[in-house]
């Protein structure tokens, strides 16, 4: 998001986690353990935080460090909002504008394409079978396409990430399969027909099985509207087909 509203030039570091884009600096900073010392080595004038382990915004209020807290955004409404904060707070509130305007502008360019269907599909996070319903991010995302999220009805604990049995999956038998682990675990239409009693699935024979790179998909930001627009393809063809 930072250098999607210009704000590139600014950023001093970032952590392990953050490799995009290619121009962004390269530190060993943890995401998941962070280090105070380490942070403050680059004497920032703001730290943008998406995760505190307990201690982390504390600490670097007692230093009198500015922080914007960034936590995973739940719908797309959040991730305008971050944006235009993110571009408050470094000096770039009109790009920050122009890129919400320009996302929800391409959004609405896609749907505008996407014929009306009533497509069931199955959205795969990694091997153990782990989904995301419709009422996570991505479920939201997918959901503008008009599809039916089969991991819905079997999250009972309503935690939105359940984990689908092969038993499950084959018996309803979706429509699509979107792979947000290819790049994570190597999986795309070949492994997942390999697997037992998958290659009889619909999404498989017609070869409807979308792999998407997960680095975009397991995030929020501006590369977001790109998955949709992949998804989108993958919606029509299938609509094409009858």
């Amino acid at each position: 998001m930072l250098f999607a509203i210009g704000a590139g030039p600014q950023v001093v570091a970032v952590d392990s986690y953050s490799y995009y884009p290619p121009e962004a600096p390269v530190t060993d900073l943890s995401s998941f353990s962070p280090n105070i010392e380490a942070i403050t080595s680059f004497d920032p004038d703001l730290v943008v935080v998406f995760y505190d382990p307990g201690d982390l915004l504390a600490s670097l209020q007692a230093l009198e460090i500015p922080t914007l807290m960034m936590r995973s955004a739940n719908s797309l409404d959040d991730v305008w909002r971050q944006i235009e904060q993110l571009g408050i707070a470094t000096g770039h509130q009109m790009e920050a504008a122009e890129l919400v305007s320009s996302m929800q502008q391409r959004i609405e360019e896609i749907l505008a394409e996407v014929p009306e269907v009533s497509f069931t599909y199955y959205y795969e996070l990694d091997q153990n079978l782990y989904s995301a319903t419709s009422a996570t991010f991505i479920g939201q995302v997918l959901g503008l396409l008009g599809l039916e999220n089969i991991a819905d009805a079997a999250d009972e604990q309503g935690y939105g990430y359940p984990q689908l049995s092969p038993e499950y999956i084959i018996d309803v038998d979706p429509d699509l399969i979107f792979l947000a682990d290819t790049l994570c675990c190597g999986q795309n239409l070949e492994t997942v027909a390999e697997r037992p009693g998958w290659s009889a699935l619909s999404a498989v024979a017609n070869e409807a099985v979308v792999e998407l790179n997960d680095d975009i998909a397991s995030r929020w930001g501006p590369r977001i509207v790109d998955l949709l627009e992949v998804a989108a393809a993958a919606v029509a063809e299938m609509a094409a087909r009858g």
